[in-house]
């Protein structure tokens, strides 16, 4: 869903490895100036920091990798069980936007200079606005094209076509942010692009859930689309970010995804009440199989869902990195049909197996060169602290 995962992405390209060097400098060498003074107690202090940083890292993959999961699953429950609004579905995928207000209030800077939505005196609240509100609009665009796309395609299906958006994400990151196009991130274009291509072709996915293959075609090519667009807007956000708002602290990117999912959420209801599907909630809520209560439920976790990943997002991209964010929110879209097949019997066949495989292929080589690049930057920083 691209509103929740909104900042994570190809962010990465630019400011996001530098972050990432930043907070791994500040721990491996924040005890540095004290241990040549009489401070005995710095080494310590640095340990703790350490792990702390280590604590919140796996503290944020779990709210990720977790929200992203649940909130596919409910996704696809709420289709099952007799749930047939795209506008309903796109709606939940930003309505909880409300939590993030929590985290911001918990987590907010101290530092008076953190809590202005811009440090550039320049950049006026219009144009802010603006970025936000076209944002926005793009977001419930994409949201209504993954709800298309859960709907007609099988779980597995449907979350392995949306690892797509690494391989997106690195060519959008290549033309907008400047990223270097290595060899091991053309491997994993390349890997990320079979496998969405075998799931085109396997002819075993298609008039699943008995759906038309016309209707399979449509969502294979709208969450194929999504993805894409989802990439694209991590892209710009990046760009917001580094030409505009000249700004990437916690309670900034909050500010990204609380106003662009309000937004989004006011575009969805729009589109609601527009389309006429309004209508039939009512009756779709009486008619879903497992009950009123169950019907209402589902919304609502699903709502909340999505924003525990956004949770884990903006908590990532503050502590680690934006392209790490991305890379760990990929991570889970191969881990979905497992759960898929558990809870809605998926067909698992040999094609889907193949395509897996494929998509981890592509994620593991895409973190690699993650890796690399960071213990170089990293390397780069320790030489240049110890020079001065």
């Amino acid at each position: 869903m691209a509103g929740d995962d909104g900042s994570s992405g190809s962010g990465g390209g630019g400011g996001g490895g530098i972050r990432e060097d930043e907070v791994h400098v500040q721990i491996a060498g924040s005890s540095k100036p004290e241990t040549s003074s009489t401070n005995e107690t710095a080494p310590q202090n640095s340990h703790t920091k350490h792990w702390h940083w280590w604590l919140m890292v796996a503290l944020n993959i779990f709210f990720l990798v977790a929200g992203q999961t649940a909130s596919t699953l409910l996704g696809r429950f709420y289709y099952n069980q007799g749930g047939n609004s795209k506008w309903m579905s796109t709606f939940v995928q930003t309505a909880g936007f409300p939590v993030l207000f929590v985290a911001l209030y918990l987590f907010r800077s101290k530092s008076p200079s953190t809590q202005t939505t811009t440090s550039n005196p320049e950049t006026s609240v219009a144009k802010i606005t603006l970025i936000y509100i076209a944002l926005g609009l793009i977001i419930a665009a994409d949201d209504l094209m993954y709800s298309y796309g859960l709907l007609y395609l099988p779980v597995s299906t449907y979350s392995l076509i949306c690892a797509s958006q690494l391989a997106f994400n690195a060519v959008f990151s290549y033309v907008l942010n400047a990223q270097k196009f290595t060899a091991l991130i053309f491997n994993s274009v390349i890997l990320l692009t079979f496998s969405a291509a075998l799931l085109g072709v396997d002819e075993d996915s298609q008039g699943t859930n008995g759906l038309s293959r016309g209707k399979y075609i449509l969502g294979f090519a709208l969450t194929l689309g999504a993805s894409a667009t989802y990439s694209l807007i991590l892209s710009l956000m990046q760009v917001a970010f580094e030409k505009v708002i000249k700004k990437e602290t916690f309670s900034v990117v909050l500010n990204m995804q609380i106003y662009t999912a309000l937004v989004a959420t006011i575009a969805s209801l729009i589109g609601l009440f527009a389309s006429g599907e309004w209508k039939t909630l009512e009756g779709e809520m009486h008619a879903f199989s497992s009950g009123r209560l169950s019907y209402v439920m589902t919304l609502l976790w699903t709502a909340v869902s999505w924003q525990i990943a956004s949770v884990g997002v903006v908590g990532l991209i503050f502590v680690v990195s934006s392209l790490f964010s991305n890379v760990i929110s990929t991570l889970a879209l191969p881990i979905i049909p497992v759960f898929a097949v558990i809870f809605f019997h998926d067909k698992m066949d040999g094609v889907k197996i193949i395509a897996m495989l494929m998509a981890i292929w592509g994620f593991v080589s895409y973190g690699y060169q993650l890796y690399i690049s960071d213990k170089k930057a990293r390397k780069t920083s320790v030489s240049v602290e110890q020079n001065s």
